[in-house]
């Protein structure tokens, strides 16, 4: 791996996140409404004001946890509209499921409605355009995670799993004798660090969502928390900028490896060892890129191997917090946070960068808006086409 040269693809990327923050419009919220200013900026001095039982900080913790769980299906507006209308419309029928959770299953015939409805509508909006960028039919076009036809099973499962983890943690609360205003947010913040948390929030035995969150959706719960809303009460490093690991979905994965910064750290037959790169896997007979199973693999390709180490150690010690002690392995995932360790960046302008050159440039498929592009310059399949013509997430 060449650490300059990584590390100058990374910053770009982070300056462009900076100038495009991809902020979800919650100011039009109705359990938010008196959340923000007539800017439609966050009242931070009112973060810890009482809302019903709750500070806005744990409602707005609440409510960007299950965000973070629908947010993987393949049309990103469609499926933050399709939570935001949800929610509207039930706080409307006075159904209040961020406030009490128990609301969504009593009222289960509703919640099941109000999916169904907002969907369609949503749908006959977003179909077409999302069409047309995707080089595909209007029909398949499906919010719903893992693309089910059936409701029940993905409202209970996506939506009921992460309410449940409210109810339970205010169960338990009183079972012990004990009282709090920000039940799910001291839960989140005695972890010693938001890597951590995000590994807890899935596997946890008591209070994980298991398979009904992935570890992209734990990284992004994080990346909401500390970044795009920066509501987090600790401000230590375990709960900083370089904390928690990218969430590497289809747009990172993809912008990550045509621009050649992934094939810094291992060639292309270790990745399609790994399952990252798998052939004619993927849409038209294309190599799919699954980065996700980039997770837990090692780099040996480092130039300047004992300067990247010192920082490599330094986030998993001191930031990540995943060990107590030094390693000599490098496990791929990691390496973003080791670049940005001396920079004014964090993870979270990463992801803006890369989701908005993911869904405005770098599209899946052959003709992606390469001359246009702000990191085209730097871009490997600028250069070679291949990587381009010949790959698929």
């Amino acid at each position: 791996m060449d650490i300059e040269k990584s590390k100058e693809l990374l910053i770009k990327i982070c300056e462009i996140g900076a100038k495009h923050p991809q902020v979800p419009d919650l100011y039009d919220l109705f359990p938010f409404r008196h959340y923000f200013d007539s800017s439609n900026k966050l009242i931070r001095e009112e973060i810890e004001k009482i809302d019903g039982l709750w500070t806005r900080r744990e409602i707005l913790a609440r409510y960007l946890l299950v965000s973070s769980v629908l947010d993987q299906g393949p049309d990103l507006e469609g499926v933050r509209n399709l939570l935001k209308n949800v929610v509207n419309s039930l706080y409307e029928k006075e159904i209040r499921i961020l406030h009490k959770p128990l609301d969504f299953f009593k009222e289960l015939n509703i919640s099941i409605d109000e999916i169904l409805e907002k969907h369609e509508s949503i749908k006959m909006v977003r179909s077409e355009l999302w069409a047309k960028e995707n080089k595909t039919t209007p029909n398949k076009y499906n919010l719903f995670t893992d693309r089910t036809k059936q409701v029940l099973g993905y409202a209970v499962y996506r939506w009921g799993v992460p309410l449940s983890l409210f109810h339970l943690l205010e169960k338990d609360l009183i079972k012990n004798g004990k009282s709090s205003e920000e039940p799910f947010v001291e839960y989140i913040e005695s972890w010693d660090s938001a890597e951590i948390m995000s590994q807890q929030i899935k596997d946890n035995e008591r209070y994980g969502l298991g398979k009904a969150i992935g570890d992209k959706a734990g990284h992004l719960f994080a990346k909401f928390y500390l970044h795009t809303f920066g509501i987090n009460k600790r401000n230590d490093n375990g709960f900083g900028p370089l904390s928690y690991e990218l969430p590497f979905d289809s747009n990172a994965g993809r912008v990550l490896f045509r621009t050649g910064f992934l094939l810094e750290f291992a060639e292309l037959k270790e990745y399609e060892k790994w399952g990252v790169i798998q052939k004619e896997k993927g849409k038209g007979g294309k190599d799919y890129i699954r980065v996700t199973n980039i997770r837990g693999k090692n780099c040996d390709k480092i130039v300047n191997y004992e300067v990247f180490m010192n920082l490599y150690n330094e986030v998993i010690v001191n930031h990540l917090r995943v060990r107590k002690r030094k390693t000599r392995k490098i496990e791929i995932q990691r390496v973003p946070n080791a670049l940005l360790l001396e920079t004014e960046y964090g993870i979270g302008h990463l992801d803006d960068g890369l989701i908005y050159i993911g869904t405005n440039f770098c599209y899946n498929h052959e003709n992606p808006k390469c001359s246009g592009c702000p990191v085209n310059e730097i871009c490997l399949a600028y250069k070679r086409i291949d990587l381009i013509d010949n790959y698929r997430t």
